[in-house]
């Protein structure tokens, strides 16, 4: 198994995101079968593609302060590309609470090549604030 996904090309198509639309889906389904635990919520993609496009992150600082699982980065990148800016011209902060989910955000930002400042560690943005 592990030599058939090593196998596959991620880079064949450059309009595509393979590997992120992957992760996607299984996030997704993943979150589904959860349920809502403790306050836990997953922000379906058109939600977060509608806040990407409303806030035009063209440049500057993008700040979340329950990123979850990156969601809002990778989109807001996304738009950056789409309109034809610069990438570097975002700074990506962003902090959250669920040990598990703080890995999954740093993993889902790796896998696009993607850095961002999540915090040290994963901790609760009103009693551990991480980006004052």
């Amino acid at each position: 198994m592990i030599d058939a996904i090593n196998n596959i090309d991620t880079f064949a198509d450059k309009e595509e995101d393979v590997v992120g639309r992957v992760y996607e889906y299984f996030l997704g389904k993943s979150a589904a079968s959860e349920g809502k635990l403790g306050g836990e919520f997953y922000t379906p993609k058109c939600v977060v593609n509608l806040i990407a496009e409303m806030i035009e992150p063209y440049k500057g600082k993008i700040y979340d302060p329950c990123c979850g699982s990156g969601g809002m980065f990778v989109q807001s990148l996304k738009f950056v590309q789409s309109h034809h800016g610069n990438t570097k011209d975002i700074s990506v902060y962003g902090q959250e609470f669920t040990a598990t989910t703080y890995k999954l955000a740093k993993m889902n930002l790796a896998v696009r090549g993607l850095s961002a400042n999540l915090g040290d560690v994963p901790a609760d943005s009103f009693f551990k604030d991480q980006h004052p």
